[in-house]
């Protein structure tokens, strides 16, 4: 087999590339360790910037979205007995943000993969890149048991944290910055109406609380919770309690409970590795970076990385000049350090975080003065919406 671009993970990030560099007349080819209805079932962000919803629009795979998904003018901030608005529309200049799965947006890629006759191949197993640092690189991996190759002139790694892109770069030229937050999000899915049109991030002093959603009668709720609590521990009674005792009074009163279909606990980290780069093979996404997903911002990282490295790799082909190609490091970095700093600080800001009662104050005083100043309000908004893509020069 030989292809122009191998992708290594047919996620979000992996189809996404794929699809931009097929309308770009860019030969490519995605890997994929699992089936395809194992990608679909992983149930992870719902919240998509203003940039990735134009990268979907832009690749051919907006229809469904523009029909279905929710398009969210503002969210809320609770604390203190208090509901603050946050208006993104009004202070980011018309920006929004769409609330859309990230199941639906890899259905939607892949259905407009197969329809433009790309290939992906699924139950790849043991997917290994080799010769990327220098000029023939290739992949290996087996398929139904038979031995198998793919010749490339680049190697893009979508296949996640505990992917195979990043472990095999240079140790020696990898660097990881990462913090490991000491407590977890137990999320329950239920088919329910959401308690309000628009998402409520909740600080309360039992600890951090989120009221999301995916339509009108499926909604996503997280409390927070130790690292070491187990699924089995929560009823879904329990959880319900837990989470109306971090609302607001009359939110809570008008929450709509039902039994869940879906349950589980996810801790948190932030991690970045640099560079993103080693010779002709490029990490995106979670490969390379981790965020906490209190700023919404992990599936709307990974697009962003996809954003410049499909126009670097656009340019080499149109121009023939590889020199382009150094851009995406740098250049995605300086963006993603930017996400990280952002779902750092709505971490610090919205977590229990022991009982230090200074701390705890420290975030009040902190959420009423964003929350009551003009440039602390477009700070959230214009960070939330998501900040502008950077250019190829």
């Amino acid at each position: 087999m030989k292809t122009k671009v191998a992708i290594i993970g047919a996620g979000p990030s992996g189809l996404l590339l794929g699809q931009l560099l097929h309308k770009h007349g860019i030969d490519n080819i995605i890997l994929e360790a699992r089936s395809p209805d194992y990608v679909l079932g992983r149930i992870r962000a719902g919240v998509l910037e203003q940039g990735m919803v134009d990268l979907l629009r832009a690749c051919g795979a907006g229809e469904r979205m523009d029909r279905e998904g929710h398009v969210h003018e503002g969210f809320a901030l609770s604390f203190n007995g208090r509901k603050e608005r946050i208006d993104l529309k009004k202070l980011s200049g018309g920006k929004t943000v769409m609330v859309y799965g990230q199941t639906e947006v890899t259905r939607d890629l892949m259905e407009a993969r197969e329809a433009a006759g790309a290939v992906t191949v699924y139950e790849a197993a043991n997917v290994q890149p080799h010769d990327f640092d220098g000029g023939r690189p290739y992949l290996t991996f087996t398929k139904n048991g038979e031995e198998m190759r793919l010749d490339c002139e680049y190697i893009a790694g979508c296949d996640g944290f505990h992917g195979v892109s990043r472990k095999s770069a240079p140790v020696d030229q990898l660097k990881c910055f990462e913090r490991v937050y000491p407590f977890g999000w137990l999320g329950v899915l239920s088919r329910t109406r959401p308690v309000d049109h628009e998402l409520i991030y909740a600080n309360h002093e039992r600890g951090f609380a989120l009221c999301s959603m995916r339509n009108d009668m499926l909604s996503r709720y997280y409390v927070q919770c130790p690292l070491d609590d187990k699924v089995e521990d929560w009823s879904d009674e329990r959880f319900w309690n837990e989470l109306k005792a971090r609302l607001p009074e009359d939110v809570a009163a008008r929450l709509v409970t039902g039994p869940s279909i879906e349950k589980s606990i996810a801790p948190l980290r932030s991690f970045v590795c640099e560079p993103m780069q080693f010779g002709r093979m490029f990490l995106v996404g979670d490969a390379a970076h981790i965020v906490p997903p209190t700023g919404a911002k992990g599936l709307n990282l990974a697009a962003s990385d996809v954003d410049m490295l499909y126009k670097v790799l656009v340019r080499r082909y149109e121009t023939g000049d590889e020199g382009v190609l150094a851009q995406y490091s740098q250049k995605a970095l300086r963006r993603i350090w930017k996400a990280e700093r952002f779902s750092w600080w709505m971490t610090s800001l919205l977590h229990k975080f022991g009982d230090d009662a200074f701390t705890q104050r420290m975030q009040l005083a902190d959420l009423d003065y964003f929350t009551s100043s003009e440039a602390g309000l477009k700070t959230i908004a214009e960070n939330y919406v998501g900040l502008p893509y950077e250019q190829v020069e």
